[in-house]
């Protein structure tokens, strides 16, 4: 099993890194374009801003090897931002376009609705989980939630649920595609049993 994490130079590569060394599984990070179809599953991580991330991945052709990997049938999860950056588009200072391989949106936290809750949404969080492989042995998990923004899709995509003031959409599947918003690295044991069942996919 060999498994790539996507360096664009927005993600928190290192302690993605050391959380697949913590699970017993080896994992490089890659950020060559040409490189990617080599590995079985790829992690795409990532912190910072929507636009920014986008102009690297096709700077560099990320994006078009991202989109191959996708259509080849091999898993990939998206992180934080690279679960974000899954979608069609975003409203993060502007309007940007996604990589599009999941239908729908990124938009910002209603602060009309937020009832003081401040933003971004910062800290430990419950997500309530469909029946899905990612999450054999994993019920109801709290995680480690970083992020102002966050996906609106159609249902049939969503595995799993979040509630900060409102309820949104904290993780996504599509045939062979994941999306996770929190940040499974830093979640402890649930977030380490969630890459565990993500390399047994």
């Amino acid at each position: 099993m060999k498994i790539g994490i996507v360096d664009y130079n927005m993600g928190n590569l290192a302690s993605v890194n050391n959380a697949f060394k913590k699970i017993g599984t080896e994992a490089e990070i890659v950020n060559d374009a040409d490189k990617l179809k080599n590995y079985d599953k790829l992690v795409f991580p990532g912190v910072g801003a929507f636009g920014d991330a986008m102009e690297h991945l096709r700077e560099t052709n990320l994006d078009e090897a991202m989109k191959e990997f996708v259509k080849s049938g091999k898993y990939v999860i998206g992180v934080c931002l690279g679960m974000q950056l899954l979608f069609e588009s975003s409203e993060e200072f502007g309007k940007h376009k996604g990589l599009g391989i999941i239908e729908g949106n990124v938009v910002k936290f209603d602060k009309n609705k937020m009832q003081g809750h401040k933003i971004p949404h910062m800290g430990w969080n419950k997500m309530f989980v469909k029946n899905d492989a990612l999450f054999e042995g994993v019920n109801d998990p709290y995680l480690y939630f970083v992020h102002s923004y966050h996906v609106v899709c159609d249902k049939k995509y969503i595995i799993g649920k979040t509630i900060y003031e409102y309820e949104f959409v904290s993780a996504v599947n599509k045939d062979n595609v994941y999306g996770f918003q929190p940040h499974p690295e830093k979640s402890h044991n649930a977030g380490l049993k969630i890459l565990e069942n993500f390399v047994k996919l």
